[in-house]
């Protein structure tokens, strides 16, 4: 895990697994939480659903880690912040493994869904607490970043990616991309495609900024990418 300061608080980068392709979680010491973004679980059913057919363990994968994340930090709350489902639906679509994975992580931790604008009708079915943002420790957790907030900030729904030519290759990796006092995390799920960190919607969400950078961790060291430098 690779510790770096945010606003008055110290959080943790959690990578997943070496080679996979989704984003890591965010570690909160103070709060013992962990926070995660955009799961999409059941994406893979749902684009059955309309006849194009992925194999269908996208839910089991992500839950398996996210719950390796939560044994390795000790968290004992969990915020996922939105986008949890690929749609409303989905809980209704889980397969019995990944049904009692999900209900043993709700049960076992202090457990909230914010919903997100795949699934914000999503309904208690799901385990946990259902809100539409929260405040922790004068920190707003919500699904999207709001535009024009000076306040302290986590959000999602953006997937950002770092995106580097190096050598003649294209390289792309799942980032957290930070402005001061807001973050917004990668996605966590196994199917979630990614954007462009310096995208200029990402960029436009997380003004007023002086600077935005990309935060990725290489073992044990944090990198800090530039995306954009308010004019001098």
């Amino acid at each position: 895990m690779v510790p770096f300061s945010f606003w008055t608080q110290e959080l943790q980068l959690v990578p997943g697994p070496a080679g996979h392709g989704s984003g890591p979680a965010l570690y909160w010491p103070r709060e013992q939480a962990l926070l995660v973004a955009d799961l999409h679980l059941e994406k893979a059913s749902f684009y059955a659903k309309g006849g194009q057919m992925l194999p269908p363990y996208d839910s089991r994968e992500t839950l398996e880690r996210l719950a390796l994340a939560v044994r390795r930090t000790g968290a004992r709350r969990v915020f996922a912040l939105g986008d949890n489902f690929h749609d409303s639906k989905g809980t209704e679509r889980l397969e019995p493994h990944a049904a009692g994975m999900l209900g043993a992580l709700t049960r076992a931790l202090d457990w909230v869904w914010i919903t997100g604008n795949h699934d914000s009708h999503l309904g208690s079915e799901a385990g946990g607490t259902l809100v539409e943002e929260v405040e922790v420790n004068g920190i707003a957790l919500r699904h999207e970043a709001r535009p024009g907030t000076t306040g302290p900030e986590l959000s999602g729904h953006f997937h950002p990616r770092l995106i580097i030519n190096a050598r003649g290759r294209r390289i792309a990796r799942p980032c957290v991309v930070h402005s001061g006092n807001r973050l917004i995390l990668p996605a966590f799920g196994a199917l979630t495609g990614g954007m462009d960190a310096a995208d200029p919607a990402i960029l436009k969400a997380l003004q007023p900024a002086e600077e935005i950078d990309a935060l990725l961790a290489a073992k044990d060291q944090l990198l800090r990418y530039p995306l954009w430098r308010a004019a001098a």
